[in-house]
């Protein structure tokens, strides 16, 4: 897919002071969230993209079963600035925070990475599902800066079988304003 025109957009690392540390990325203008929305948190992630062997759905008729990787859930642990895990990321798509808030992601957006071999950056749209806390009021996400985590290359041999793909990424976290 295009990424379409990029725009440079400043982050901030909220480290509850005000003279906190400024990253910037490029992020294409379609990842950009709501006017309405304003970043709240910056949330590393490291762990693994899962995938599983399954028969695939586009063979021709005539030929035998073919298989390949499809995108089963990520499974990462989401870290503050100092490295202190502060939750998990894992299938729905969800984020849980320590505390037991969550948010439940859907794609809005997607834009290839930059750099060759990573998942796509995206734009997610959430909505709360669990208890009040951390995470609940988080509107949006942006999944950027991703480092792996694209399917084994080639086809698979057998239905079933599973593959951990190590990656990472920076989700950064809106809500509204």
């Amino acid at each position: 897919m295009n990424a379409g025109k990029s725009v440079l957009a400043p982050v901030a690392l909220l480290a509850g002071c005000a003279g906190a540390p400024t990253a910037t990325v490029q992020v294409p203008e379609v990842l950009r969230p709501g006017a309405y929305e304003k970043l709240v948190k910056v949330v590393p992630a490291k762990g693994d993209q899962i995938y599983e062997c399954r028969a695939r759905k586009d063979r021709p008729a005539d030929q035998a079963v073919a298989y390949e990787w499809a995108f089963v859930a990520p499974e990462a642990g989401l870290f503050d600035a100092n490295g202190k895990q502060i939750g998990r990321h894992y299938a729905g798509p969800r984020w849980e925070a320590a505390d037991g808030s969550k948010v439940i992601g859907s794609v809005a957006q997607r834009a290839d990475a930059p750099a060759a071999g990573a998942i796509p950056w995206l734009l997610l749209v959430t909505r709360a599902d669990g208890p009040k806390g951390a995470f609940s009021d988080v509107t949006s996400i942006q999944r950027v800066a991703t480092v792996g985590g694209v399917a084994p290359a080639g086809g698979c041999a057998e239905a079933g079988l599973k593959a951990r793909v190590p990656y990472t990424a920076d989700y950064y976290f809106f809500s509204g304003k």
